[in-house]
């Protein structure tokens, strides 16, 4: 008889339930897009209750759709987009509003780790740098800034932590999602540093229990199950971050293999043993945490708005293609595809710098915004759109350009996952810019399904992890144009030196919008 397991993802902007069964085979799905709060220039955030309110409807439309007795469901698993974060009180309640990964409201707190700190001494101990402000540095803003409600902290989660928490009734956090509570996480001893944490004035109470991807931290509660449809005592895993999930769901489980996602975010994974690359001067620029197989490590270079960009031109400019939508049922995102598509390499001389807020890796540039050079008359919505994915894909080539420097061994294909990564011409785009071959993954299921395989590993319904290798397939295998690959490495040239030529030029503006703010009385980053 076939063994059910669940697996539930919070993106940037959106959440996903899948089940499948101890075969592989996808079951049934859900999906729910939520709303971002940005209030304020470099604020991004979400509503939390949003999040266990999309789970009381997916979870059970999942379910419904995989025709199955939720009494039957082994284990379940949970990932989220990282650096995420949920401040509750001693009763599991919100305090303000969820923290996403584009926030990068911090930058007082940053320069104040630089002085009492110090950057070398905090890359030393969580390889993490400082300038992306994970979790630890938000709680420093909070308790800078909103010291009533920072006094009223119980635990500080993950968005995926927070939902372990409210199905289980536990707090918790796996290793990989500790390490982007960054300052004081000591990736090598996995665990928060005493000393850094009494210097920087978090008690450590405040963070939640750690553990591994495949611990069982708990069981569903009756009062989750009464609120999500499931039946109560499933095991609940520990969980990983999202692109984990996708990746591991996708046959990324050994060291060199690599996988893009193309979501809100756009990132580069490759696998690796060796915890020293995290160290190196070189992966100082990039992100590196723990993998979700054992002994494993990844490192994932970032361009902080990839698939949003295109989100961000849907939600903001294409009110006609919407309509479309809502009259032909043909997807806005596709309508601006075939727009995009009509538009030469290059788009006829516009390029984008896709910094909508900010900038991860290699830049770590929380000024750094979004910029578009060369406009011109000729250029229509298409160029735009084309532009964008170029810009995203110029962002990731260079990123690409680091793990080579690095060193790390990676396999080809290059495989690309969720998200964006449904465009053919976006996969073109990619291939072009990297010069590499490239391929889809078949399966569109995404993190959740690579959630579900977590909870199958964590409960013993699944031996390991490698099963996802025989289950993927991989589809729409691309070589690169060497000609357009030429063409696009002077695009590329000319791409990088534009954040050169306007870096000094980020920071007067972020100091001229910290200036407004506070003549108008209000915060700003």
């Amino acid at each position: 008889m076939a063994e059910y397991l669940l697996g539930i993802d919070y993106g940037t902007g959106g959440a996903k339930a899948a089940v499948i069964d101890d075969e592989g085979n996808d079951l049934g799905s859900a999906f729910e897009e939520y709303p971002f709060i940005h209030e304020r220039a470099g604020w991004s955030e979400h509503d939390p209750e949003n999040y266990w309110s999309v789970a009381c409807r997916i979870l059970p439309e999942a379910v419904r759709r995989a025709k199955i007795d939720p009494r039957r469901i082994r284990g379940l698993a949970v990932s989220s987009a990282l650096p995420s974060m949920v401040m509750v009180d001693a009763n599991h309640r919100p305090i303000n509003r969820a923290y996403n990964l584009m926030d990068r409201r911090a930058t007082a707190e940053v320069d104040w780790l630089r002085e009492h700190v110090g950057e070398e001494r905090i890359f030393k101990t969580s390889a993490y740098r400082i300038e992306d402000h994970p979790n630890l540095v938000n709680l420093l803003w909070e308790k800078r800034n909103r010291p009533e409600d920072y006094r009223r902290i119980w635990k500080a989660l993950t968005i995926d932590g927070f939902i372990a928490l409210r199905l289980s009734g536990v707090a918790s956090v796996h290793y990989s999602g500790a390490a982007f509570y960054g300052v004081a996480f000591d990736l090598r001893r996995r665990r928060f540093d005493p000393d850094i944490m009494e210097e920087i004035g978090v008690d450590q109470s405040l963070m939640p229990e750690l553990h591994e991807s495949t611990d069982i931290i708990g069981e569903v509660t009756p009062q989750a199950a009464k609120e999500t449809g499931l039946a109560p005592g499933i095991p609940v895993a520990a969980g990983q971050v999202d692109c984990n999930a996708s990746w591991i769901g996708a046959g990324a489980t050994e060291p060199g293999d690599m996988q893009s996602n193309l979501g809100t975010v756009g990132n580069l994974g490759v696998i690796y043993r060796d915890i020293e690359v995290a160290f190196s001067d070189t992966g100082k620029l990039l992100m590196n945490f723990p993998y979700t197989t054992p002994d494993t490590f990844v490192t994932v270079p970032t361009t902080l708005t990839g698939g949003q960009t295109i989100r961000y031109v849907r939600d903001m400019y294409s009110d006609a293609e919407r309509a479309v939508e809502e009259s032909s049922g043909v997807s806005t995102y596709d309508l601006l595809n075939y727009q995009a598509e009509r538009v030469p390499p290059g788009s006829d001389g516009l390029i984008a710098l896709p910094y909508l807020m900010g900038e991860r890796s290699p830049h770590w540039d929380a000024n750094a915004r979004g910029t578009i050079f060369g406009l011109s008359l000729n250029h229509t919505k298409g160029h735009l759109v084309r532009a964008l994915m170029e810009g995203v894909a110029y962002a990731m080539y260079e990123n690409y350009t680091l793990i080579r420097e690095v060193g790390l061994k990676t396999k080809l294909p290059l495989i690309l996952n969720e998200g964006g990564a449904v465009s053919r011409l976006w996969r073109r785009i990619i291939t072009d810019v990297f010069g590499i071959q490239t391929a889809m993954v078949k399966r569109r299921t995404g993190a959740p399904f690579g959630d579900a395989v977590l909870a199958g590993v964590a409960t013993g319904v699944l031996k390991d992890f490698s099963i996802t290798k025989q289950w993927s397939e991989y589809v729409e295998h691309l070589d690169p144009d060497p000609a357009t690959h030429r063409l696009y490495a002077d695009y590329f040239a000319l791409y990088r030196k534009l954040y050169t030529h306007l870096k000094d030029d980020y920071a007067e503006l972020g100091r001229l919008r910290a200036s407004a703010a506070d003549a108008a009385g209000t915060e700003d980053a």
